[in-house]
């Protein structure tokens, strides 16, 4: 065959074999591992809008993934249950999401353009949406890897050996006597035990401390709760001894403060103070007066993760009530008190939220001669939950 054909034939094979390897490799880079069975896979991908130099640590869970720059990518492998996500050095973003068994979470981190020290910005997206940009990410290095590669770098590079020092010439000797054979030198022990033993290698990585996360790895986290809104009483007309009592149907003010353990799966225990104010008369009378009711309740509540942002939850509370009458009546009434509530915790971010709530207070007060003032209402709660 002609050497020509032979070479441009061997040169098409070797074009296409390698177009075909790039999309290959192009095609399996935007392919993204399954979860191991019982487990959940996390996708942190970086892709900034306006590119932006410089790298930034990644961690879930308390486990440090690596450090992404723009167009890489990181996988997390997790139980579970409520994963808490951790990007940047100097300025921390976070992200907290439900994570289900089975199933594979995709977490956009962007950093944000004109900011010193660099700030990044996380985002949980559908498959869809990252598609497109995992196609085109590469793999970031793991931590330890990472890791190792700088203290390589670092170690200083080993002296260069001295050179073998050349042998003495032997002295001339006379003709007529053949000189002695001499004996074979020994090898030098350093030089046999340089040969033996490995070559040297760079010291081990220093472990780095584990930076904190959101919860430090705890499974319960602290929160607080400020909220007001409108509560009305369940029975506005009451009779009582001398007459009825009627009653202004929504109270004024209405305050409450909670605070509350939550467990990272869902579950919640906690303590509140409620308190609200009603006026009221006695009819066929100019007699006034007013009821101040405060309610001091356990509650219990479990919270459903919807999203990574909104958080619905149902809750029971008992305790007790205490009433106390001014104006033209006085006297103070109380008993034991139980409620119910619904509502949701939309969190802005991992330490603050806008709290809603529906509440249904049962609290049938009775007073020193026995007589009972039904005390309780239903009522529509708004305020901001601290987490910490």
């Amino acid at each position: 065959m002609n050497p020509l054909r032979v070479s441009l034939l061997h040169g098409t094979v070797l074009a296409l074999a390698a177009i075909c390897g790039l999309q290959c490799a192009k095609d399996a880079q935007a392919q993204v591992a399954s979860p191991p069975p019982g487990k959940a896979l996390v996708v942190l991908y970086r892709a900034d809008r306006q590119p932006v130099a410089g790298r930034v640590p990644v961690i879930a869970n308390a486990d440090r993934l690596g450090e992404v720059s723009n167009g890489e990518f990181v996988n997390a492998v997790v139980n579970p249950g409520r994963t808490f996500l951790r990007a940047g050095d100097r300025i921390l973003t976070t992200l907290s999401l439900q994570a289900s068994a089975g199933q594979t979470y995709y977490v956009l981190i962007e950093a944000v353009p004109g900011q010193s020290p660099l700030r990044v910005e996380m985002r949980e997206m559908t498959q869809g949406a990252a598609r497109s940009a995992l196609s085109q990410s590469r793999a970031a290095a793991p931590a330890a890897v990472a890791r190792a590669g700088a203290v390589a770098a670092a170690a200083p590079a080993p002296a260069p050996r001295a050179p073998a020092a050349a042998p003495a010439p032997l002295a001339a000797t006379p003709a007529a006597s053949p000189p002695p054979r001499p004996a074979p030198a020994p090898a030098p022990a350093p030089q046999r035990q340089a040969q033996a033993s490995p070559p040297p290698r760079a010291p081990p990585p220093r472990e780095r401390p584990r930076e904190p996360t959101e919860d430090n790895g705890a499974e319960w986290r602290f929160a607080v709760i400020a909220k007001t809104g409108v509560f009305k009483l369940g029975s506005t007309s009451q009779s009582v001894t001398g007459g009825s009592l009627t009653y202004d149907k929504s109270a004024k003010p209405v305050a409450a403060v909670e605070a509350e353990l939550r467990h990272r799966d869902g579950y919640a225990l906690g303590a509140e103070v409620f308190y609200y104010k009603n006026a009221f008369s006695l009819d066929t009378t100019t007699l006034k007066g007013d009821q101040t009711v405060i309610s001091g309740t356990l509650n219990a509540k479990y919270y459903f993760a919807a999203t990574s942002w909104l958080y619905p939850f149902l809750g029971v509370g008992l305790g007790y009530a205490g009433a106390s009458y001014g104006g033209d009546f006085t006297g103070t009434a109380s008993s034991f008190a139980f409620q119910g509530m619904a509502g949701a915790d939309i969190r802005f971010s991992d330490s603050v939220g806008l709290y809603l709530e529906f509440k249904l207070l049962n609290a049938p007060v009775r007073d020193k001669n026995q007589q009972e003032f039904k005390a309780g209402g239903n009522g529509i709660l708004a305020g901001l939950s601290f987490v910490f």
